[in-house]
């Protein structure tokens, strides 16, 4: 904040008249001396007031973090929370289980409850952030609301809540702060869905084939994760409807982003990584599925080759992100999650298949998203400077999401 201070000016003259005695020659006598004293205020500093430093520290600390930051930073608790449900699944290894299942095995279960741990902690600093954001720039808020890309990660912290319900080591699913908890996270997905879908639907404002983008698919992720942690709890009708909700507009939607106008780009180049969010949309409807039916089926299977295809689509086209790949930004998280949903596909497919094919494609995922993760927790630590777009920075990822 900047402190304007009173600007004062006194000035003080004196003057001293001295008779001098001189000879009698000497008929004129000396001008009298004067002497000037000026006195500037300007260099004292008002008193500052007890309660205007929390202004001070609120504008010049507070105010440039969460005026850069929006909902595009839960990228990185999305990773780190499906990273750390990978985790606690390869822990909870099963007796009968391939010889590659069990190598997988050796995490120990204090890294777990680490790695859960510092998924915690990053979701709620990044909550807090934003809950700051909505306080004291809601006019920015909106602005994310009401931009075709953004608007899609407003589903971001409530999946990556759900995520860590299900990891947790503290709840079990039959538990009531567990079945509390699931109702306050998943309620803010189905205000989403009825406000988003309803306008895809009404042809509201947001008319779907102009404002379709492969971040389209957070949504019906957001369903699926909803599906499969009520059907893990036992509440197999909720499951339904949750995955019925989610699957008919992945179709729609899908459909949607494949008749796409050539020239119509909704995505602009920097945000290329985000086109990994079509590998992680059936694969994760897979393993709801799963879950809704009690086995890994042919549906969750067709589900699983499907993704297994789009992945094997985007990795052959590396020069597709390219442009993304010049600068380090916050978007690089988004090469993370679909990859470990695609790794959890994989689980579940190997201990359907046991075929020692799947369990060694099974390792092979899991060894890419471990990998990929790790690799990303490291570059973010050390470009932590770089992190939060510069005042005035031009790049497209700045006010962009």
């Amino acid at each position: 904040m900047c402190r304007t201070h009173t600007q004062t000016t006194f000035s003080i003259s004196t003057t001293t008249t001295t008779t001098i005695h001189q000879k009698s020659t000497q008929q004129n006598p000396p001008a009298p001396t004067q002497l000037e004293l000026t006195v500037d205020l300007t260099t004292i500093p008002n008193a500052v007031a007890p309660h205007d430093g929390i202004f001070v520290i609120t504008k010049s600390i507070i105010l440039p973090v969460i005026s850069r930051f929006h909902a595009g930073y839960f990228r990185i608790s999305l990773s780190l929370c499906w990273q750390t449900l990978l985790w606690k699944t390869l822990v909870e290894t099963p007796e009968n289980a391939h010889s590659y299942r069990r190598m997988l095995g050796f995490i120990p279960y204090a890294a777990f409850v680490l790695m859960w741990s510092l998924s915690l902690f990053i979701l709620v600093s990044l909550s807090i952030l934003y809950i700051l954001r909505c306080t004291l720039l809601s006019n920015k808020v909106k602005d994310e609301y009401l931009n075709h890309i953004s608007v899609n990660y407003l589903f971001a912290p409530w999946i990556s809540w759900l995520l860590l319900l299900r990891s947790s080591p503290l709840f079990a699913p039959t538990t009531v702060y567990y079945n509390i908890l699931f109702w306050v996270f998943v309620f803010p997905i189905f205000i989403l869905d009825v406000k988003i879908y309803g306008q895809w639907f009404t042809k509201g404002k947001r008319f779907l084939s102009t404002v379709a983008n492969p971040a389209s698919q957070l949504s019906v992720i957001g369903n699926f994760v909803g599906a499969r942690a009520a059907a893990q709890m036992g509440w197999r009708e909720c499951a339904i409807i949750m995955f019925s909700l989610g699957l008919i507009h992945y179709l729609v939607l899908f459909v949607t982003l494949y008749q796409r106008l050539s020239g119509n780009s909704c995505m602009p180049a920097m945000l290329r990584p985000v086109m990994f969010l079509f590998i992680a949309a059936p694969s994760m409807a897979g393993l709801a599925w799963g879950s809704v039916s009690g086995t890994f089926d042919c549906s969750s299977k067709m589900l699983f080759y499907l993704s297994l295809f789009l992945f094997l689509s985007l990795v052959s086209r590396p020069n597709l992100f390219k442009k993304s790949m010049k600068k380090f930004s916050v978007v690089w998280w988004a090469y993370s999650y679909p990859l470990t949903i695609l790794a959890l596909g994989s689980i579940d497919y190997a201990q359907g298949m046991k075929t020692d094919v799947a369990h060694l494609l099974m390792l092979v995922l899991t060894g890419l998203s471990v990998l990929v993760s790790f690799v990303l927790m490291v570059y973010t630590a050390l470009n932590t400077n770089v992190l939060l777009p510069r005042d005035g920075d031009d790049d497209q990822l700045g006010h962009v999401w």
